[in-house]
């Protein structure tokens, strides 16, 4: 589910190394302006306990924070992150239910509007998915002058942030990354009933690894408690109410934000978009996914057949994926280079899927093969071993997006389901289906507690929110952006049709920019819902 910042550095590396690796409801209650929800317990009184000091302890917690607020300072050298971005911390508890106990840090920084004082209009906080993406990018974006966002800066301060348990905050862990980035990995489409079991003792192993090296933090890795942070450093900043900006996962948290703090939102953009129905969160969302991720892989292979004067790889969608096969056969019979096997090939090419700005250096690597030039494959798709570098490492990435599946939702225990439903998958939608089955597969021995997820609705005081959706995403299906504008009452719904790159904002197309824009400056939003043409396709 990751978003468009953190994808582009690292989404290939992370699923490289996972391929080889129900409460009651609750009614809500409204409490220091945050509407609670539910979590799942032994028993609905328990449940109810919880959600009530959860919400009572984000209370104290943003309190706290807006009394210390934030001590910028330059940001330290090996962040990456340039001047006059300033960054700092915001102190949040680990668990909301004992919001004097543990404490940990979470990493922030900032760059201020570039408008005039009149021009401003606060802080546009922004995640990027995951989850396990680094927000901490997002300021750079005016940095580098970035066209589509130059009217939004003038009047907004551009802030980022890791998440709990992501890069500086408080980092959580499931393996050495050493052993995470080494490669050849086992390839996720299996032969045997062998292979199965491989792959299923990889996943328990997982599972195991998280808990012995991140332990304390797993059962406060949830989607719930993120929101709440979200919160408190709204209130660190000195901001009575919220402007977000959220891709992909971070969707879902601005739907679960909205949900428990109604009244703290002003503006929120939330750009494809998971799907928030408790039926979908997350197992049956993954398996949607690979539906999606065969549909936009065709669309790849139809715009390189329709290009085929440049890459030579057939005329037909049929011939582009003979070539695949044929590569994918070479690289499970001799890993190209040692280390690109198919797992390894499935980690670059979903990038096409994923990104259309992707589509030609996709196409260049399979024709470079297809014309024998096996380094042009090694050079793309072998993992770096080199990243290797802690909390900045892919293998963070990884832990927290497991972590936070893991634990938001109660996944299914039983093996005979997971293999009957990826079976059944696999038959009309083999690119990705058992590679994501196995990324996934340690929520089913998960060590910590699962919660029931949060009932995403409206509640009293939500403004209304801005949907973008292209409709032909692989990784959030259109689905889910129906399904939240359902959800969350007054919305507005801006498809980009037939297109499918993930994360909508940050393309040029005017008809969404400037409707973005509008909003996040005026608050104007269209008497309905609107249908865009898709962004410019790819040049060959």
């Amino acid at each position: 589910m990751y978003g468009e910042d953190y994808l582009r550095d690292t989404e290939a590396k992370r699923r490289t190394a996972a391929a080889g690796s129900a409460g009651a409801l609750i009614a809500a209650t409204l409490i220091a302006g945050a509407v609670t929800a539910p979590t799942a317990s032994a028993s609905q009184g328990d449940s109810r306990h919880r959600t009530v000091s959860e919400a009572h302890g984000a209370a104290i917690a943003a309190a706290r924070a807006a009394k210390a607020g934030i001590n910028w300072q330059d940001c330290p050298p090996d962040w990456g992150l340039e001047q006059p971005i300033k960054c700092g911390w915001v102190t949040v508890p680990l668990d909301y239910a004992k919001p004097y106990g543990k404490q940990i840090k979470l990493a922030v920084d900032r760059i201020g509007h570039t408008g005039t004082p009149e021009e401003r209009q606060g802080a546009l906080l922004y995640n990027p998915g995951g989850p396990g993406g680094s927000g901490l990018r997002f300021p750079r974006r005016v940095v580098t002058g970035a066209p589509v966002w130059a009217k939004t800066a003038k009047a907004y301060d551009f802030v980022g942030f890791d998440p709990r348990g992501v890069g500086k905050s408080a980092p959580i862990s499931c393996v050495d990354p050493q052993e995470f980035v080494k490669a050849p990995k086992m390839d996720p489409v299996p032969d045997s009933e062998a292979d199965k079991r491989a792959q299923r003792k990889l996943a328990r192993e997982y599972a195991d690894g998280c808990a012995e090296r991140s332990g304390e933090m797993l059962p406060h890795m949830t989607t719930p408690n993120t929101a709440r942070d979200l919160d408190v450093i709204r209130a660190a900043l000195g901001e009575k109410k919220l402007n977000f900006l959220g891709v992909s996962y971070g969707t879902y948290l601005g739907a679960v934000y909205g949900t428990l703090f109604p009244t703290h939102v002003r503006r929120m953009v939330v750009d494809s978009v998971v799907n928030p129905s408790r039926e979908k969160i997350w197992y049956q969302a993954n398996l949607d996914q690979d539906v999606a991720f065969e549909g936009r892989w065709k669309d790849w292979q139809d715009w390189v057949a329709a290009n085929d004067a440049t890459y030579h790889l057939g005329t037909t969608r049929d011939a582009v994926q003979a070539k695949w096969l044929e590569l994918r056969a070479a690289a499970k019979k001799s890993p190209l280079g040692g280390v690109v096997g198919p797992a390894e090939l499935i980690s670059f090419f979903q990038s096409a899927p994923y990104f259309d700005s992707t589509w030609a250096s996709s196409a260049r690597v399979l024709s470079a093969w297809a014309a024998g030039d096996t380094q042009a494959v090694v050079d793309a798709a072998a993992p770096d071993p080199s990243d290797t570098a802690g909390n900045a490492s892919s293998e963070n990435g990884n832990a927290v997006y497991t972590a936070v599946e893991c634990a938001d939702a109660q996944w299914p225990t039983s093996w005979k389901k997971w293999d009957r439903d990826n079976t059944r998958l696999h038959r009309d939608h083999p690119f990705m289906t058992w590679s994501n089955a196995w990324m996934n597969l340690p929520c089913a021995t998960w060590p910590a507690k699962q919660r029931t997820p949060v009932n995403v609705k409206t509640h009293k005081g939500l403004p209304p929110v801005l949907i973008v959706q292209a409709d032909r995403d692989a990784a959030t299906p259109y689905e889910g952006a129906v399904e939240l504008h359902a959800r969350f009452k007054g919305s507005r719904l801006i498809t980009e049709k037939n297109a499918g790159s993930h994360g909508v904002t940050g393309l040029v197309n005017s008809c969404v920019n400037d409707r973005v824009d509008a909003y996040l400056l005026t608050g104007a939003l269209d008497s309905s819902d609107v249908t865009c043409a898709a962004h410019a396709t790819p040049k060959p």
